[in-house]
């Protein structure tokens, strides 16, 4: 093109600039996600804390991190299904002001019970919130850029599920347990108004809402979360537990039995498991977060109970491991984009089998954090090639109308998968380690760790099924 003067002029390609909205998008759904998981695990290195100030009994203190997840594990879905009726924008935002509520309450709690029904609170928001921030990328991005913004999505989920229990040592030593949940405020009412301005609004397909579905789905996730929560206290073989297990596995038969007959506008259309990459991708988010959150609940105590460190000199530790996510994640999207993401989850997953592996290997007594490095980088830059690849397939599987069910879908997965992966961890440490000293917790720890290393290498093995590429 020529100016007025008939000089030449080079218009720049569109390419080359990103639209203000899709900045702001990637920004507000990265910020949501760091929120959200950061304050699934925030809550660990203060449980000493919280014992001395409120005299709280092991089962209260444990509440205080199971409560959070059980409700984000059951209502995820709902939340799903309530952007797409309602609008992604506006529950976005009512998601985000229900969590920063329950931050102000968790805060301000005057006791265990207090805490409890707080944290509730807070996995509620977390519930609306979480799913909603991939489907807003999703919506924003065209599915060629797609990966370079979920790689930054992924990269900041990653890095507050293993950043949090960092930060949680970090403010409980320097300030008090209270601010872990202060924290959060400032940045929620930042962000409300940003939200409500910069997002873009957008629905779903469905003009009803599923009620019996969403009743259904969520007793059924229930009953077999609860059983996995409530098994370290109850024993696995408790009438609790099994009829937990049992109340589950029987609503959630007859959730898919509605949503394949009986919804008008179903909140989970089965057709998608049969989309390969739909369904290879929530397996593999299961297996991940099994993994990683088996591995976590083990490894930040090992650096405290089993080698002595305090709460902060532990997450200084464990940076190597937290920072990965942060460094590799959005590399690993953007090139998604190009190969696909199956060698990405298939090989992610085998470094983090192989890193957790060599870890539970040198666990042993006498161990120095110098021997632990290596493993844990490697295990880290696993599941920065993992994060990303899985969420970019759940949504690339599916219409771009239903992105919003597929993220609900698999952040159920995800929360159920960690549910699963703590609960397992825990039981086999306890039958081969205990905390009476150092030496008895390491005889435990490294049995757990290898466990954590199998649902790794169970996961690598369902990514090799994955279809090499999935559909924009």
């Amino acid at each position: 093109m020529t100016d007025t003067l008939g000089v030449s002029v080079r218009k720049p390609p569109i390419e080359q600039t990103v639209p203000p909205r899709r900045v702001w998008t990637v920004v507000l759904a990265g910020l949501g996600a760091l929120l959200c998981s950061l304050d699934v695990v925030v809550v660990a290195t203060a449980l000493p804390a919280l014992r001395a100030d409120f005299g709280a009994s092991l089962s209260d203190l444990e509440w205080t991190i199971n409560a959070y997840n059980l409700v984000f594990a059951c209502l995820t879905l709902t939340g799903a299904a309530l952007g797409d009726r309602f609008g992604r924008r506006r529950m976005y935002v009512v998601g985000l002001a229900v969590f920063t509520l329950g931050s102000v309450a968790s805060a301000l709690a005057g006791g265990p019970g207090q805490l409890i029904g707080a944290r509730v609170v807070q996995g509620a928001g977390a519930a609306v919130l979480l799913p909603l921030t991939l489907t807003l990328i999703s919506e924003a991005f065209p599915a060629e850029k797609r990966g370079v913004a979920i790689g930054v999505w992924g990269g900041v989920t990653g890095l507050g599920v293993a950043a949090g229990p960092v930060l949680g040592g970090a403010v409980t030593e320097g300030l008090s347990w209270q601010w872990i949940f202060w924290l959060n405020v400032p940045i929620g009412l930042a962000m409300l108004p940003l939200a409500a301005t910069k997002l873009r609004e957008s629905y779903g397909t469905r003009p009803q809402l599923d009620l019996v579905g969403l009743v259904l789905a969520a007793v059924g996730v229930t009953g077999l979360a609860w059983a996995p929560v409530r098994a370290p206290q109850a024993g696995w073989g408790s009438a609790e537990v099994l009829g937990a297990l049992a109340a589950g596995i029987l609503f959630v038969a007859a959730f898919l039995a509605w949503e394949r007959r009986g919804a008008r506008y179903p909140m989970l259309p089965l057709a998608h498991f049969r989309q390969r990459g739909f369904s290879t991708a929530n397996a593999v988010a299961f297996l991940l977060f099994g993994s990683l959150l088996g591995a976590l609940f083990m490894i930040t105590q090992l650096f405290q109970t089993g080698l002595g460190y305090s709460p902060l000199e532990a997450g200084v530790r464990i940076l190597v491991w937290n920072a990965m996510p942060l460094l590799v994640a959005p590399v690993a999207g953007a090139l998604a984009d190009r190969f696909g993401t199956r060698p990405f989850m298939f090989v992610g997953l085998l470094l983090q089998a192989t890193g957790l592996a060599l870890l539970a290997w040198q666990v042993e007594p006498g161990v120095g954090y110098g021997q632990l490095v290596v493993p844990l980088i490697i295990a880290g830059i696993g599941i920065s090639m993992v994060f990303p690849s899985v969420a970019n397939a759940v949504t690339s599987s599916v219409p771009l109308s239903e992105a919003g069910v597929a993220a609900g879908v698999n952040n159920a997965m995800r929360e159920l998968g960690g549910v699963f992966g703590v609960a397992v961890a825990a039981l086999v440490f306890t039958q081969y380690g205990g905390y009476g000293s150092p030496a008895a917790f390491l005889d435990g720890c490294a049995p757990a760790l290898w466990v954590s290393a199998g649902a790794a290498g169970a996961g690598a093995l369902v990514a090799a099924f994955a279809p090499s590429r999935t559909r924009a």
